[in-house]
């Protein structure tokens, strides 16, 4: 019977082939418009990493300029973060930042390039979940023995490599030798959460190296950098010095932890202010995952403004096709009247009309996709230079779904006082006519 109900549908849509085309239009433009803003608020808001998001936090501590009334600052200092890191508070720790170095590769005709790298230590890979393709990450003895090794990211490796199993094999980098000892398989959480300072949506890293190796090498810093206080030059003041610069995140696995570590960062920031440090009132704080994205505002407020208006674009969208519905489903009151003078239940004749109507929503979900497709595509055009990577705006399986499932499901809400009035008119009257 379904399957006849959907002939029906196609056979009414033939024949009125206008005004059902308006309905399908009107559905397509609706949907794929809040369908776009849909997919930035899934990417964008979405938890990149919830199986352990509620463990994972962000240490801030407030080493601010006591002349000014702003938040504490989101990175910390070189001194806190190694002091942080040698009194092992943690159940896993790790201090991260850029760098930006040249890669010699081997060959006579290979040229060498700049890479954007990342230091870090070795909790930093079991912490956040990097799934490996090739080998594995260091252990805690070659961050503390300053050992050049290294993990690839998958594409460098295939740059490099050709996608073999580099593991062992050596790399240049700052002039110095290093060795491969693992390769990342695909990781790239959206946002970037581990490091938000420096662009929710940059990037990834292309090669990974102990966090000591940067200053111990001096390899060129990159990101995000602040100073109250102007260091002298050279790398043993910048380091002794006032200036954020590095992201800091701790594994605390319950509640008893995260309120033990964070007295301990009060502690150690009553120790610093009795050495003339940390001149402002005690303001630290841990912020999970989902609490850092929040606090970071990495979804815009600008997003919600647009998904007000793709609602209410929706809306008006709706409203146009229950008024092209009703039209519809009246003009065939007079076929309706004759077969419910015919012995048709009302039921079947509700039935095939809310059939119907979800058949016209499906031809317009699956032009919303076409609509959605386009206006993504124009965001990454518009914002591609400024996000600088744009894979994450495209329609995955399931915005596709909840695409095809909003227009069917949408159109039938649309299309229930229209069928309600049509399926209640008077067969007598249309009896009398025919």
């Amino acid at each position: 019977m379904f399957l006849y109900y959907l002939r029906l549908s196609a056979l009414s849509y033939r024949r009125n082939p206008i005004l059902s085309s308006l309905m399908v239009l009107a559905i397509a433009v609706g949907v794929g418009a809040y369908m776009v803003i849909f997919t930035l608020n899934f990417v964008m808001g979405g938890d990149p990493i919830p199986q352990k998001s509620e463990q994972l936090f962000h240490v801030q501590l407030d080493t601010g300029d006591p002349n000014t009334q702003t938040d504490a600052p989101e990175q910390l200092t070189y001194l806190d973060a190694t002091a942080l890191l040698e009194s092992g508070g943690a159940f896993r720790q790790t201090a991260s930042s850029k760098f930006a170095a040249v890669l010699e590769p081997e060959g006579d005709d290979a040229r060498p390039f700049s890479i954007n790298g990342r230091g870090a230590f070795a909790d930093f890979f079991p912490m956040f979940n990097t799934p490996f393709l090739y080998g594995n990450a260091w252990d805690s003895s070659a961050d503390e023995n300053l050992q050049q090794v290294a993990v690839l990211s998958k594409e460098m490796n295939e740059r490099l490599f050709g996608g073999a199993d580099s593991v062992g094999e050596i790399i240049r980098l700052h002039g110095y030798n290093f060795q491969i000892v693992g390769v990342l398989d695909v990781w790239n959480p959206v946002p970037k959460f581990y490091d938000v300072n420096n662009g929710p949506f940059a990037a990834g890293e292309e090669i990974y190296v102990p966090w000591n190796i940067i200053r111990s090498l001096e390899m060129p810093r990159s990101g995000n950098t602040n100073c109250w206080k102007i260091p002298e030059p050279g790398w043993e003041s910048f380091t002794n010095s006032e200036c954020v610069w590095i992201q800091y995140w701790v594994e605390l696995r319950d509640s008893d932890e995260q309120a033990d570590y964070l007295n301990f960062l009060n502690n150690y920031a009553t120790e610093q202010k009795q050495l003339g440090r940390f001149p402002r009132d005690l303001n630290n704080k841990l912020f999970n995952v989902e609490e850092w994205l929040l606090e970071q505002e990495v979804l815009p407020n600008e997003t919600k403004i647009l998904s007000a208006l793709a609602a209410m674009l929706l809306a008006v969208c709706l409203l146009n096709t229950i008024g092209l519905l009703l039209s519809k489903f009246l003009g065939k009151s007079a076929e309706i009247g004759v077969r419910q003078a015919l012995g048709a239940h009302k039921g079947s004749l509700f039935t095939q009309h809310v059939i119907e109507a979800g058949f016209i929503g499906l031809l317009g979900g699956v032009l919303g996709l076409g609509v959605a497709a386009l206006g993504l595509e124009g965001i990454k055009r518009l914002l591609g230079d400024d996000l600088m990577v744009t894979d994450w705006i495209h329609l995955n399986t399931e915005v596709v779904a909840v695409t095809i499932a909003l227009a069917v499901f949408a159109t039938i809400f649309a299309g229930l006082y229209p069928i309600w009035r049509a399926c209640n008119v008077n067969p007598a009257i249309h009896l009398k006519t025919q």
